[in-house]
């Protein structure tokens, strides 16, 4: 199987592939997609806004970044997905962290990414071409892993329950799916540690939703790797929905680093699939276990309504941009400035305005944003709007971090 195809990736193929060195060095242009300024940019105009008077995020034991076990090997980050939600959780702690650590690339990490995000527009953060490479995120196949593998800078994040964790549903919140065992082969070939991290109250983004694996087949044929069903689903008709969240207190919680590779007696190409497949689930054993300590910990609150309140207040001057019906606003804004002003060639500050009298002229500057608004009909305009603007900017090349 071509280890580009897009079925050859993180979140089901078992097949443990030889990648030519030959390849993996062909394949480093990868490591170029990753463009500081612009998540500083976010950071700066967007998440301001969205993480610290909405989601406030805290990170338990994050004050350093691992050192490597090996010096050419980047440690293996790997967290539970909360479900039934668009991506928010792996969203605030990427910019968080980057932010953190002053944006550096020894210092942070870069993240696989499920091909099914970074391939169709809607998938992306309302419709960002690119949000998720230039952010640092690579398409999860086998090639792109091992060529990480050798990143010379930081380190590597991965969700080893793939889309099936995002899709598991609120009544197995918390509950790790299975993993594939991508990450534990590479721990073992390169040997290099595993840092797994709990993400905790995320489950509570989109609560009370279920998922179906007759619906999801259907949606699948659309490009969308799942769909919610529930009460909050009925809001679905307006498109902003889709990227709705709920207003709950994100804790990361660094767990115990695991060392698989210093738990095998022969050597790596000896191993057969089922002792990978035992040294998965036991560092899934232990990833749970951790989680469950964590939830104990900080998931009996996971709104803290009375807080939540406050900081709104404290923060009124961003009011009503930090509630997620005005997202779709924001994030226009930005990648005007971004794309149609050139500051991704200049690295001019984007500057969104965030005052009373701003509704109107966002949405003068940004007329595409009432389709969000627009029951049915706008979701029509929405993914034809997706599909013509992603091949315009291909035709142009422009920016080539949008690739």
């Amino acid at each position: 199987m071509d280890n580009n195809s897009p079925k050859n990736n993180l979140s089901g193929i078992e097949q443990r592939p030889t990648i030519p060195q030959a390849a993996i060095e062909a394949n480093k242009d990868i490591y170029q997609h990753y463009d500081a300024n612009y998540v500083r940019q976010i950071n700066d105009a967007l998440f301001s806004i969205v993480e610290t008077s909405y989601f406030r995020p805290v990170y338990v034991g994050f004050d350093e970044m691992p050192e490597r076990n090996q010096a050419a090997h980047p440690v293996i980050l790997a967290s539970n997905h909360s479900g039934m939600a668009f991506p928010w959780d792996a969203m605030v702690f990427g910019c968080g962290m980057q932010k953190r650590f002053d944006y550096k690339e020894d210092k942070t990490f870069r993240a696989m990414v499920a091909p099914g995000l970074s391939g169709i527009p809607p998938m992306h953060p309302f419709y960002m071409k690119g949000a998720w490479k230039v952010s640092g995120g690579v398409d999860a196949n086998f090639l792109n892993f091992e060529t990480m593998m050798q990143y010379p800078k930081g380190h590597l994040l991965i969700y080893p329950e793939g889309v099936p964790g995002i899709g598991k549903g609120f009544n197995r919140r918390y509950q790790l799916q299975r993993f594939a065992t991508s990450f534990i082969r590479m721990s073992l070939k390169y040997k290099t540690d595993i840092l797994p991290y709990s993400t905790v109250n995320a489950e509570y983004v989109v609560p009370f939703v279920y998922s179906f694996k007759f619906i999801n087949k259907q949606f699948n044929k659309i490009g969308v790797p799942f769909m919610a069903i529930g009460i909050p689903t009925l809001l679905l008709i307006f498109p902003w929905a889709f990227y709705i969240a709920l207003p709950a207190k994100m804790h990361f919680v660094k767990g115990e680093r695991i060392s698989p590779w210093k738990w095998i007696t022969k050597p790596y190409e000896a191993l057969s699939q089922a002792d990978i497949d035992q040294i998965r689930d036991r560092v899934k054993e232990s990833m749970q276990k951790d989680l469950d300590k964590a939830v104990e910990q900080y998931g009996k609150s996971p709104y803290k309504i009375g807080e939540f309140l406050k900081v709104l207040w404290q923060k009124r001057q961003y009011f009503p941009y930090n509630l997620p019906v005005f997202w779709p606003l924001m994030f226009h804004e930005f990648e005007r400035q971004w794309l149609k002003e050139e500051k991704y060639k200049t690295k001019e500050a984007v500057q969104i305005s965030t005052s009373w009298g701003s509704f109107l002229r966002l949405l003068y500057k940004n007329p595409i944003c009432i389709a969000y608004y627009l029951p049915v009909i706008g979701w029509l305009i929405l993914i034809l709007y997706g599909k013509l603007k992603w091949k315009k900017l291909d035709a142009l090349g422009k920016p080539i971090n949008h690739q």
